[in-house]
């Protein structure tokens, strides 16, 4: 009886019969050089050869050795990103997609988390330079943008979340200005003239734009704006939940309410929730994000969805072509609102 594929695979380990560099140029009747440049995309051949040697990576099961490859061509074929929270469910789906997108291109990333502080996150970056990273993706930077620039000196960055101007660093991101005039439009198309605002943490390039762009909408529909709607939140559940509070306890008026992200979102309709208020029929929600969880919640959230999904592979997309010394071109689809359960027309 034919032993397993994985079978097959254990018994060569063990014998020391693992499928070597020379073996698949045999197999494809090429040299052993040629089967290295093609592997490390720098052949000129023909592509009768290249899918010969493709061929024979298939047949006999070839994986390339990628500390090998890092030895030969005098590089760590690594790439630094600094996330925030590595915990946060928004940026678990951007660190799949630029997992995805750097392992496609013959890079592995390694995972480091700032925190939200200044002092982490410009520790992790030295800890990545120390590692001999080819490039850096920092998600949502808190670092002043002068020192981003100079760091973009010593390696190629990519920046997601906000906007810096300099050589060698590319930015990826979807507008969160346009993003929270949608969300705000479409209450204000429903009907709601009182529309409360969670905002995000005020040092937060990304909070800040998506406080612009509600201040933006409000001014389009000719509806005064308010600061005593707008409630201080942190990105989190339970600063969702305080703010709601804190607006119902100062007798603050409002039909509506746009949460920064889903995440405050939730946290604003546990606190309804618990004051009485039904979502929608007293109070709409609307958050920003569309996190893989808003479609089951109860009730489904309307939400602004930005494509992060995009935003990580377009960011790792970004960073090879820097260290490859191309010219990036990577962007996001602008955001677009995905419409639930958690609103309806408010009629007075």
């Amino acid at each position: 009886m034919r032993r397993s594929e994985l079978e097959r695979r254990a018994a060569a380990a063990a014998s020391g019969s693992a499928v070597t560099l020379e073996m698949v140029a045999r197999e494809a009747g090429v040299s052993p050089s040629t089967v290295s440049r093609i592997l490390n995309g720098t052949a000129r051949v023909r592509d009768s050869k290249v899918r010969a040697v493709e061929a024979a990576i298939a047949k006999l099961q070839f994986l390339p050795n990628p500390v090998a490859r890092s030895l030969a061509g005098g590089k760590s074929m690594s790439v630094g990103v600094v996330t925030q929270a590595i915990d946060s469910p928004f940026y678990g789906v951007s660190l799949a997609g630029i997992e995805k997108g750097l392992l496609r291109a013959g890079y592995s990333p390694l995972f480091v988390s700032g925190h939200w502080r200044e002092g982490d996150e410009r520790s992790c970056v030295d800890h990545l330079l120390s590692r001999r990273v080819e490039g850096i993706i920092l998600m949502t930077s808190r670092l002043p943008d002068e020192e981003l620039v100079n760091l973009a000196r010593s390696v190629p960055l990519v920046v997601t979340g906000r906007r810096v101007d300099g050589d060698r660093v590319y930015c990826v991101d979807v507008d969160s200005t346009l993003g929270a005039r949608v969300a705000t439009d479409y209450l204000i198309g429903q009907g709601h003239r009182r529309i409360a605002f969670i905002s995000g943490p005020p040092d937060h390039p990304d909070a800040l734009q998506r406080l612009d762009g509600y201040r933006a909408a409000l001014a389009a529909g000719r509806i005064p704006f308010r600061s005593k709607l707008v409630a201080a939140g942190d990105y989190l559940e339970a600063g969702g939940q305080a703010a709601i509070n804190a607006l119902l306890d100062a007798r603050v008026e409002f039909t509506a309410v746009f949460a920064a992200n889903d995440q405050t979102a939730y946290g604003a309709m546990l606190a309804l929730h618990r004051r009485g208020l039904k979502v929608p029929q007293d109070v709409s929600v609307v958050g920003f994000d569309d996190l893989p969880t808003s479609a089951f919640i109860v009730p489904p959230l309307t939400t602004v969805h930005r494509y992060t999904d995009e935003i990580g592979e377009g960011a790792a997309e970004a960073i090879v072509d820097l260290i490859e010394r191309r010219t990036p071109h990577a962007r996001v689809s602008a955001p677009t609102l995905a419409i639930r359960e958690s609103t309806r027309p408010w009629r007075d």
